[in-house]
């Protein structure tokens, strides 16, 4: 299990040893993302992500990537819609200098305003990159959709106009409302004695103001019940949705069975209805995501046009059959030993183990240790199922869809198969 510390100043330093390994995968967690952006700021957790890289006082932007580079170490970034994070997997005699470059980035980033007009263009290309991959865009139009005028329900990365008009005061001035001790959460994961990493944590982010936490605002929105796009596309991408349930739930477990079940691998219902059995797609799935105090559980189909409406009816007709009747008790044993796999299998990486503290902690959730976590799912009894099938699977739907057919039409179509 991990080793937990608070420093002074209010960051939180978590440690998890793993003996049988030379590397350690670090991450530094700030609890902010496009969640926390207001009007004028969408996109501004994202691009403040990239500017981090673009260079301080001690080194340019390429004088951080050689760096990295000079020492072994793979290193990113990502930002999500409640929390970004910055870092790196190295070897372990290599951490401190890696550490250092890291704090380097976040306490003395200049964002000179030619960087930021340089890097608006990069980011720009990226939302343009999503908009031409429809497999990704559809969750877009859905969130949008499910969570109208949320910023749950934003693109992360923003739009073109309000990436456009980002200066160096708006870097700044983000920086030192959302990045400061209270908002910060460093973990390492793989061969790392916990009291080296209070060491470096102090020294290097020791002097990181404290600051009171934003509040965020709640996300209770109705739902609209379609978004529809007309686009020249070989295949129609479908997303059919529905509220979920909320980070850290209690239900959290049944209904990663329930997902599983539905559409979380090859056995599963949807993708031997839709695919094995009459080849109408080659992706199927199901996937849940949960946000505090808010969440989705949805289905992704990518089929040809002339196959969206059998696709939908079948999609239906298989969550009726799971309210009707539920899991059998061999399928959910089935279940159950696919995730308990998964979740053993993703722990025998230091950078899966950092990532699982790291948005437990940053979200102030509970960690669970690994065979708390196998006790939990193999807790989940039938009853389970169908409790959280009829709280998820009941909810109104939201249905996105990118295709070639006229949207009048379309929604004319999907709206008889849902009213059956």
């Amino acid at each position: 299990m991990y080793q937990l510390s608070t420093l002074d100043n209010g960051i939180r330093v978590f440690s998890e040893r793993m003996n049988n390994v030379r590397s350690v995968s670090i991450g530094v967690w700030f609890r902010v993302g496009s969640r926390d952006e207001l009007v004028g700021q969408y996109g501004l957790s994202h691009f403040l992500e990239h500017m981090f890289f673009k260079g301080t006082n001690k080194r340019d932007a390429l004088a951080i990537a050689q760096d990295f580079e000079s020492l072994g170490a793979e290193q990113n970034a990502f930002t999500s819609k409640e929390y970004t994070c910055y870092y790196s997997r190295v070897v372990d005699d290599k951490l401190e200098p890696v550490f250092e470059i890291i704090a380097d980035m976040l306490t003395d980033s200049l964002f000179e305003q030619s960087d930021i007009d340089s890097e608006r263009e990069v980011v720009i290309e990226e939302i343009a990159r999503s908009e031409d991959t429809p497999q990704d865009y559809i969750f877009e139009l859905f969130s949008d959709a499910a969570m109208p005028g949320h910023n749950l329900g934003r693109q992360i990365a923003g739009t073109r106009e309000s990436v456009g008009s980002f200066v160096h005061d708006d870097c700044v001035n983000y920086l030192q409302s959302h990045y400061n001790a209270e908002n910060c959460v460093v973990v390492a994961c793989g061969n790392i004695e916990h009291e080296l990493l209070l060491k470096l944590v102090e020294r290097y982010l020791g002097s990181m103001p404290r600051k009171p936490r934003r509040t965020r605002d709640d996300a209770d929105v109705v739902a609209l019940p379609f978004s529809l796009m007309q686009k020249d596309t070989e295949q129609a991408h479908l997303v059919y949705g529905t509220r979920g349930i909320p980070l850290g739930d209690d239900d959290r477990f049944a209904t990663s069975l329930l997902d599983s079940a539905l559409g979380g691998g090859m056995s599963s219902r949807l993708f031997q209805e839709i695919r094995e059995k009459r080849g109408l797609a080659y992706a199927v799935f199901s996937t849940t995501v949960s946000y505090i105090g808010a969440g989705n559980f949805m289905i992704y189909v990518g089929t040809r046009p002339d196959n969206l409406y059998e696709v939908m009816q079948i999609i239906v007709d298989e969550l009726k059959k799971m309210l009707d009747a539920g899991l059998d008790e061999a399928e959910l044993e089935r279940m159950k030993d696919y995730l308990v796999g998964h979740t053993v299998l993703s722990q025998e990486s230091t950078a899966s183990r950092m990532i699982r503290i790291g948005r437990n902690a940053i979200n102030d959730l509970p960690i669970l240790s690994l065979d708390e976590s196998i006790e939990r799912y193999r807790a989940v009894s039938l009853d389970d199922i169908m409790r959280v099938a009829e709280r998820v699977l009941v909810a109104a739907p939201t249905v996105a869809v990118i295709s070639p057919l006229e949207t009048d039409e379309l929604q004319t179509g999907l709206s008889s198969i849902l009213a059956q």
